[in-house]
């Protein structure tokens, strides 16, 4: 059986109390029917009302139902969740979800509300049902939602979120040493410096986030063009206008810059930076969705050691390199905005064979197994690069690269560690070959 949980939003604290809640609601009601949950898929403040929000546990859920069994925990006789919401929110994904699940004869769906034969009409017409009253629910809530920030937006009040960088927290009081970073970055941006340069300049003053994140050039950028820093209030992206005077709507918070250096500090950056065109709410001007160019962004952990212990474990990005011809590309820990260690680079070649090693080890010798049809697609080519990001997050929870050693021109794949999901469950395994 199959456990699967998402949430919209996590908590604030960041801990994924929600899907953990679910799942362990999940095995109850599944021993409370005489199953077991041998796989679990999580898609953690993941959105399912939106078609271009991205559930990977999902996605991994309908290709593993398709083929007959996870990669590790073996056949899946079905699936259990807590209501069909968590599951689908949209007809695509009800129609996907029941054309996946009944790829098999003799599987079964668990709620709360007890087993469904989903191959019964009776099944089919309980989860249409469901997927109508998940679509009506999600539209009235969006639109109370809505109408709730653009009210507060109109009566200039302060958003509801985590306060924002400059101000304390009643929203409205400016806070003394966050609000002089913001003035002076505005003026040091106006008159010609590098966003990259401040973000640096507040790390190295140990400058944190409201939310406790070191500061990059994106969040200095969004933090100096918003339109809160001169008095302006925007909700969705838009500036709000007083309907009288059809002048901007001033918010009931100190400003900490005037609005025509605010104006100024805006047109420094091109469109697509622009406070009206950034966010999940309002798409850029260009159009274009940001993804991954390199196959293991967003896997890598950097595993240098750093001063007092421990390892740095920050992610490491892709980056072009006209070096060497072997290594085009390279994955790197990027120190400059405070972030990581930056002393630790490896080949962007030798980190993807790396994988595709622990993925398809030799004579299948190896921590997991892998259907041979995926394997021969991986090395023929014919696999697109999103089906490889997904095989490769349903496989491993990170790759820690360790450290290389000066003058060892060699590659040594043992400096890509993989941390392995379900690791509890894969016993008696092999060492990689």
């Amino acid at each position: 059986m199959a456990s699967y949980a998402r949430t919209s939003q996590d908590s604030r604290e960041r801990d994924a109390r929600g899907v953990r809640h679910q799942h362990r609601i999940n095995e109850r009601t599944a021993r409370e029917h005489g199953c077991v949950v041998v796989a679990t898929y999580t898609d953690n403040a993941c959105s399912a009302t939106k078609d271009d929000r991205d559930r990977p546990a999902f996605e991994q859920l309908l290709a593993d139902l398709h083929r007959g069994h996870a990669f590790t925990a073996g056949p899946l006789a079905g699936v259990v969740a807590v209501a069909d919401d968590r599951l689908y929110r949209r007809s695509e994904d009800f129609i996907r979800y029941m054309a996946a699940l009944t790829s098999a004869p003799g599987r079964v769906y668990v709620d709360r509300d007890g087993l469904r034969d989903p191959y019964s009409k009776a099944g089919l017409l309980r989860g249409a049902e469901s997927l109508r009253e998940a679509v009506v629910e999600g539209r009235m809530r969006s639109r109370r939602v809505q109408d709730w920030h653009w009210s507060r937006a109109m009566d200039g009040l302060p958003h509801s979120g985590p306060r924002p960088f400059g101000w304390q927290e009643d929203r409205q009081t400016l806070h003394a040493v966050e609000s002089g970073l913001v003035r002076k970055a505005i003026e040091d941006r106006i008159a010609g410096k590098p966003i990259g340069e401040v973000a640096r300049e507040w790390c190295e003053l140990g400058i944190t986030g409201t939310r406790g994140g070191r500061p990059n050039p994106q969040t200095v950028a969004q933090v100096i063009t918003a339109p809160r820093v001169c008095g302006f209030r925007a909700n969705r992206g838009e500036l709000l206008m007083d309907p009288e005077t059809g002048e901007p709507l001033v918010g009931a918070w100190q400003a900490i810059v005037t609005p025509e250096e605010w104006t100024a500090a805006c047109a420094t950056f091109s469109a697509g930076s622009l406070y009206m065109h950034r966010g999940p709410l309002s798409p850029r001007l260009t159009g274009r969705k940001a993804g991954p160019k390199y196959l293991a962004s967003g896997f890598l952990r950097c595993g240098a050691e750093v001063a007092g212990g421990g390892t740095c474990d920050q992610p490491m990005g892709g980056c072009k390199s006209t070096r060497s011809r072997k290594s085009p590309y390279n994955y790197i820990c990027n120190g400059a905005a405070g972030r990581g260690c930056g002393r630790c680079a490896i080949s962007g070649p030798l980190v993807e064979d790396a994988i595709a090693r622990s993925l398809f080890p030799a004579h299948g010798r190896g921590k997991v197994r892998l259907p041979e049809p995926i394997r021969l697609r991986w090395h023929s080519g014919e696999m697109r690069f999103d089906e490889k990001r997904r095989v490769i997050a349903s496989v491993f929870t990170s790759l820690v690269i360790r450290p290389g050693r000066k003058g060892c021109p060699a590659w040594d794949y043992s400096r890509v560690v993989p941390v392995w999901k379900w690791a509890d469950r894969i016993r008696g395994a092999e060492p990689d070959a």
